[in-house]
């Protein structure tokens, strides 16, 4: 049995099943994670669901921001923005079922017996990995509970930046739910920069860093796989491993294998013009 965790889909299907079979996977005996956002923008967001769900304990995947999104336009009939592509799976037959299985998902996936964790974005600097989960299942259990319209009608917005134990409501549960869907950057005083969307380096008017540069109890002696940055290089820093490597934007989806002592990363290309795959090891 082979463990892969996959990147950011994103409706990109026929990218997926490319990459599926340069790793060779086979669906009664691997398992594939998945780092979230597994629908819109891209071409194929319901054949990606469909083929997702149907692989049953042989797939796991935590939310992502667009994930959340489908689940509010589809619920509340939050307004699309005009870049969605939604429609396929709003219009499909079988969207209720793929929707109770969507909202049924976490925020966080840990296993201790391979030493990996998995968001879609990150872990909040301070939160220990046992804290972390702790406060993705506060999330998760109003998403799966009478509470869910409530949180999807507020969960948009950018405040509050900062952490507090304090923190109570709308308040407590979107501050969790952007540090696990959207964070990228942090201030110094550990506030969510959550504008900043370039790479690392890139000058910005205020200092931020990437949350996984700040010291972290969660990141010290367990390995964190995340996606959700399209325009960090994807690659390992520290314990932390980025796997958004672009596919959307025609750059490539990566599978990174973690049943081995050493990960192994799988890559394929998804330019139109080129059949490039490879795949190479991540010390």
């Amino acid at each position: 049995m082979a463990v892969y965790i996959i990147g950011d889909i994103q409706g990109c299907y026929k990218k997926l099943k490319k990459l599926l079979k340069l790793i060779k996977f086979s669906a009664d005996r691997d398992i594939l994670w998945f780092v979230g956002d597994l629908v819109n923008r891209g071409p194929d967001s319901l054949k990606t669901l469909r083929f997702v769900q149907s692989l049953g304990d042989n797939a796991l995947t935590v939310l992502g921001n667009h994930d959340l999104h489908l689940l509010a336009v589809y619920h509340l009939g939050i307004k699309q923005r005009n870049s969605d592509t939604l429609n396929d799976i709003l219009k499909a037959d079988d969207c209720a079922q793929l929707m109770e299985w969507l909202r049924h998902r976490p925020l966080m996936h840990v296993d201790p017996d391979v030493n990996f964790a998995m968001v879609h974005a990150g872990i909040y600097p301070g939160w220990t990995l046992s804290q972390a989960r702790t406060y993705a299942a506060e999330v998760e259990q109003t998403l799966q509970g009478v509470g869910m319209s409530g949180y999807l009608r507020n969960m948009y917005g950018d405040q509050p930046t900062r952490w507090s134990e304090n923190l109570e409501g709308m308040d407590r549960l979107r501050f969790i739910t952007n540090v696990f869907t959207r964070m990228r950057y942090l201030t110094p005083e550990l506030d969510l920069d959550l504008i900043s969307k370039g790479a690392p380096g890139k000058y910005y008017s205020a200092p931020i860093n990437p949350w996984f540069e700040f010291s972290q109890a969660a990141i010290k002696h367990n390995r964190i796989a995340f996606g959700h940055w399209s325009t960090l290089p994807p690659g390992r820093y520290g314990n932390c491993f980025a796997l958004d490597s672009g596919c959307l934007w025609g750059g490539e989806l990566t599978a990174l294998q973690i049943d081995k002592k050493i990960p192994r990363r799988f890559i394929i290309s998804c330019e139109k013009s080129t059949k490039k795959e490879h795949k190479s090891v991540l010390a």
